[in-house]
């Protein structure tokens, strides 16, 4: 997999107000920090700041700070909560021999069996983290629902990576099919038309046995 090549600047900019001024411009605040190349504060403008972060794929950013190249992931990004805008982000410093972890998307193919015997694909799991080498690192994980019934369904513990360690719960479930809930109400009332059409049992009193 060939790495992202994105381009930040350093920045000196640090108060609440600085921050504001500088994102009304485009730049993102952030911070790059790596175990041997330091830390220091960085701001990168928007546009390309949205390839790592709105994508179906995983990558290694080769991030260009002012001539100088580091190799990254994308370890933190946070959102405005009212606006939704991203107003900060935070990238990690990647060794080639050193084992990173990372968040990989799921892509789901195929169209389940379940669906079409009218259940639902239940989608719960659209990230899951790994643990790997760089060069070992998938662009995403894809899973085919093709064979999945209804109340069938896929969990960490399912996928098989070579080189790759997936880090969630094994019990966390990814993708299922389950019944639609009108199909949940009409089992319920045919449970409850049969408890009412059961005959009533009589039982005869002491009276009427002695006679």
């Amino acid at each position: 997999m060939a790495d992202l090549s994105l381009k930040a600047e350093k920045r000196s900019t640090s108060t609440k107000g600085e921050l504001n001024d500088l994102r009304k411009t485009g730049l993102i605040p952030g911070v790059f920090y790596a175990k041997d190349q330091g830390n220091f504060t960085i701001a990168m403008h928007e546009n390309q700041l949205k390839k790592i972060v709105y994508t179906s794929e995983a990558h290694i950013v080769s991030l260009d700070v002012e001539g100088q190249t580091y190799r990254c992931i994308l370890k933190d990004i946070q959102f405005d909560p009212l606006t939704d805008k991203m107003v900060h982000f935070d990238l990690q410093g990647v060794t080639a021999g050193q084992i990173m972890q990372m968040q990989v998307p799921i892509v789901l193919k195929g169209s389940a069996k379940g669906v079409k015997e009218g259940g639902v694909l239940e989608h719960h799991l659209t990230k899951v983290d790994v643990e790997c080498l760089p060069k070992h690192l998938p662009e995403n994980i894809e899973i085919n629902v093709s064979e999945l019934r209804v109340g069938d369904s896929i969990s960490c513990g399912d996928l098989e990576l070579e080189n790759v360690k997936i880090l969630n719960n094994p019990d966390s479930v990814i993708v299922g099919v389950s019944s639609t809930r009108a199909e949940e109400e009409e089992t319920a009332d045919v449970d409850l038309d049969e408890e009412v059409q059961q005959p009533e049992v009589i039982k005869k009193g002491k009276a009427e046995d002695e006679e």
